[in-house]
């Protein structure tokens, strides 16, 4: 006699496989997230820009604190946002604004200075406080140049095989030139890592010493942990406008932030920081117009 055939032998299989495929399921997830969360975070990308008339125009951060020891060293000749554009395009063509120690012949420097025309010898040179300072020198001797193309002015201090190859760089250095000087607020600002050894206030009270002299600065040393504050007096910039020296400063110690430091810089009731690398209400009461205040890590 034939067995009676078993009702319902066919779930419990279905049940376990179904369990199956619910397990790997789970497994598959619990993977895909472990990989998720071991995937290395991708490294902040750093650069600067200055903002005008619509556009940004950018810089690495090694160009930036170079443009900014420009406008720095023409403020402290009382030379006017003219000559600093002048003088960033004239850079950004002869070296792309970077300190190389390489050229033409015997060129080296920000501005692809010979020593063998003149300029100095190859260490003054390569000093870019020095480079900047002849470049500037040179420039106050031609006569009408606040009225001339860029181009003609930069030919005339130097001298260059390439006579129209500074125009192209016009607008980026005017962009650049009317942020440092104070022209326009708030145009610049730089994405940065965050501060990795932080090295107290010393670098940037040399930074100041090297590129603006003697600027009056007060130091305030944090806690243990905790950031301490430099504030600096704009103010005593030979720049007419507290609020324009202020705008000044503010941009120049945004550009030089990376070499030396500097967490946050805040001008008025507005903050640039790091970690909020756009221009931000501070949340305090306001600096007094010309007044800059620069943290470094503790």
């Amino acid at each position: 006699m034939a067995r009676r055939r078993r009702r319902g032998g066919c779930l419990p299989a279905l049940a376990t496989a179904a369990l199956a495929v619910v397990l790997v399921a789970v497994a598959v997830g619990a993977v895909v997230a472990l990989l998720r969360n071991a995937r290395p975070v991708a490294p902040v990308a750093e650069g600067c820009v200055a903002h005008l008339d619509g556009t940004d125009w950018g810089l690495s951060p090694d160009q930036a604190q170079n443009a900014a020891l420009a406008s720095a060293v023409a403020t402290r000749r009382g030379l006017p946002a003219r000559a600093v554009t002048i003088g960033i395009a004239t850079a950004l063509q002869e070296s792309r604004l970077v300190n190389i120690d390489y050229g033409d012949r015997d060129s080296v420097g920000l501005y692809q200075q010979r020593p063998s025309q003149g300029w100095g010898t190859v260490e003054e040179i390569m000093d870019p406080v020095y480079s900047t300072t002849k470049f500037f020198e040179g420039l106050e001797k031609v006569d009408g140049y606040q009225d001339m193309a860029v181009t003609e002015a930069a030919q005339a201090v130097q001298r260059s095989g390439f006579p129209d190859a500074y125009a192209q760089h016009e607008v980026r250095a005017r962009a650049w030139a009317s942020a440092l000087t104070g022209h326009s607020p708030a145009a610049l600002r730089c994405t940065l890592r965050p501060v990795e050894q932080p090295g107290g206030t010393d670098p940037v009270l040399a930074r100041v010493a090297r590129d603006l002299g003697d600027l009056p600065a007060a130091v305030t040393a944090g806690a243990e942990g905790t950031p301490s504050a430099i504030d600096l007096t704009g103010s005593a910039l030979p720049i007419d406008d507290p609020a324009r020296a202020g705008w000044s400063l503010a941009h120049w110690a945004v550009a030089v932030a990376r070499d030396v430091g500097v967490e946050t810089v805040t001008v008025g009731d507005t903050t640039w920081s790091r970690a909020e690398p756009t221009w931000q209400p501070s949340g305090a009461a306001p600096l007094p117009a010309g007044q800059v205040r620069l943290t470094v890590p503790g």
